[in-house]
């Protein structure tokens, strides 16, 4: 650009020196209008470059912000995506407020956070979570790749709407003749020739009126019966413009790619073999058309050419042909951005260890196992084996020493190994399960319900999840605390025989110690594990670690102490 001014201005000159002097002080005149295209130009190429620096900086601060364990302050929650009485998406803050998923969301469009939210609350089978395994190996480094994703789309909003696309590829089709469309595209073109040659004086209006007035007459008459359709249709692509600008690009830059899994070698290959960018290109260039003959200058054409619902017609030719296509190509997207998130989880904990799958035993052993969503300096591993010999274990011990932690461990450690991410473990060695949790069950005032009925019926949906193929691995918190000690034993024991008689495995806890009792029964094969301090003077000197047998000590008195109850001078107070 700044070769061709040089040029120009060189020119110009040199015809001002050679002609006289009316000719020079126009063709210098000429000079304003190249360095004021010349600076727009450069004025548009700085706002893009800008646009990318603030995106740039906004992939580096996020990825800052989940370092030094502020990612809570993140807006994503996932509580969109949560699956109607789904066992687990908010027992074991898989969603929610300072949730994994908010902590693993950092995917650049909606289809992809939407795939995301699958991986954690949906069952697959094995091979599908080796495969999803394998590919984030290879992802965990691709920095670059991640922050190209980040850069996708022009502006933040641009985000790839699920919900909106999936409305639109499923609403009926608009059908009319063959030749409905050739004859709009004709007429539309001979309105289009006749109205420039009026404008360039080649003919006048006069002569042109008896030909132009019967075509922009027939084009009404055709376009009349569609106008409803073409309205109603018109507002909702205006709507999608925005939808696959992430989306094309996405794609044009998976099929730059080149990868060794198996996963992610057949997501390069589907987008390469249809060519996806460039037919979805096709379409970006229908939508912008759509939104450019709203404005004020083109709704005279667009209005006589009947270019409207020459669009509508268009896109949903595209869509007749491709329909079935850009759901695979929004599938395929959607994978890669899950992958690369939890990818970019992977690499921004590095100590954490991809788990070993089994197939040809029921088995959960971890070594070190720590809650995922606590900052790896303040998090306490701990031994945890559930297999043949040791179906089930029931935890005991006080308040405030890390029962419900440690459960929530074993269900998101199990939940980010079936999505194929590493585990906050030295050794996680596990086969497949259907997770289900009981573990933030509460009263509702709407549903007339108590507590311990929701927590029932949430069991119950535990025991006809055993009646599946796939055996469950159960996380139950607090287990039936609304009840009496003698009704509590009897109904525990009871739901405990039928988990186990299932083939589920588990852990629940408890601060009951007459349920403990149930871990001793032979053939239920459980074990009983506490979590307490060891310093009977100090009961809130807690070390977070799983020991043997039931729990000794509790850490009620103190903590009611700690913030200011002392029972035993209210007790004194009482006596005298």
């Amino acid at each position: 650009m700044v070769l061709f001014v040089l040029a120009a201005f060189t020119v110009l000159l040199i015809l001002s020196l050679m002609g006289d002097w009316h000719f020079s002080v126009s063709a210098l005149a000429v000079v304003p209008v190249i360095g004021i295209i010349f600076g727009v130009r450069e004025y548009v190429r700085y706002c893009a470059l800008s646009r990318q620096l603030a995106l740039r900086c906004m992939f580096y601060e996020r990825g800052l912000d989940r370092l030094r364990g502020e990612w809570r302050a993140l807006e994503v929650t996932g509580e969109e995506f949560a699956r109607r009485s789904h066992l687990y998406q908010f027992d074991l803050e898989v969603l929610g407020d300072r949730s994994l998923f908010a902590l693993l969301c950092t995917t650049r469009s909606q289809v992809g956070a939407t795939r995301l939210a699958a991986f954690l609350l949906d069952p697959v089978d094995l091979e599908e979570t080796k495969a999803r395994q394998e590919a984030v190996r290879e992802l965990r480094g691709a920095t670059a790749l991640r922050e190209e994703i980040s850069l996708l789309g022009k502006y933040q909003f641009q985000g790839c709407n699920a919900a909106a696309l999936h409305h639109w590829l499923n609403t009926p089709e608009l059908r009319v003749h063959p030749a409905i469309p050739i004859f709009l595209f004709a007429g539309g073109l001979a309105i289009l020739l006749l109205a420039i040659l009026c404008l360039a004086q080649f003919v006048s209006w006069m002569q042109v009126l008896p030909i132009l007035v019967p075509l922009v007459l027939a084009q009404a008459a055709v376009s009349a019966p569609l106008l409803r359709e073409v309205r109603s249709r018109l507002r909702a692509l205006q709507s999608l413009k925005n939808e696959f600008a992430v989306l094309q690009q996405g794609l044009q830059l998976l099929q730059r790619q080149s990868f060794t899994s198996s996963k992610l070698k057949g997501l390069v290959n589907q987008s390469r073999e249809s060519n996806a960018a460039l037919q979805i290109r096709k379409l970006e260039h229908l939508l912008s058309g759509i939104v450019q003959r709203e404005k004020e200058i083109l709704a005279l054409p667009s209005l006589l050419t009947a270019a409207g619902t020459q669009l509508v017609l268009a896109v949903e030719r595209w869509r007749g042909a491709n329909k079935d296509r850009l759901k695979q190509w929004i599938d395929c997207w959607a994978e890669l951005e899950a992958l690369s998130a939890i990818a970019c989880y992977a690499w921004e904990h590095p100590d954490d260890g991809f788990p070993e799958f089994v197939s040809d035993a029921v088995t959960f052993e971890a070594e070190g196992l720590g809650h995922p969503l606590l900052p790896s300096e303040e998090c306490v591993g701990n031994d945890l084996t559930l297999d043949a010999s040791t179906r089930f274990c029931i935890l005991s011990g006080s308040n405030m020493a890390g029962k419900s932690t440690l459960l929530k461990a074993v269900g998101l450690n199990a939940v980010l190994a079936y999505a194929g991410a590493p585990v906050r473990a030295k050794r996680v060695r596990l086969s497949s399960f259907y997770v289900c949790g009981s573990n933030s069950i509460s009263d509702s005032l709407l549903d007339s319900k108590s507590k311990f009925l929701a927590e029932a019926e949430r069991l119950h949906a535990i025991l006809q999840q055993t009646e599946l193929e796939r055996p469950v691995l159960f996380i139950i918190d607090e287990i039936l605390s609304g009840t009496n000690s003698h009704d509590r034993r009897i109904a525990c024991e009871s739901v405990v025989r039928a988990l186990v008689a299932g083939g589920a495995m588990g852990i629940l806890s408890t601060h009951d110690l007459a349920l403990t009792s149930i871990a001793d029964l032979p053939e239920l094969s459980g074990m009983n594990r506490c979590m307490e301090s060891d310093d009977p003077a100090d009961p809130l000197n807690f070390d977070y670690r799983l020991k043997p047998g039931p729990a000794h000590h509790s850490s009620a008195l103190a903590i009611l102490k700690m913030i200011g109850i002392n029972t035993q001078e209210l007790v004194a107070s009482k006596g005298s």
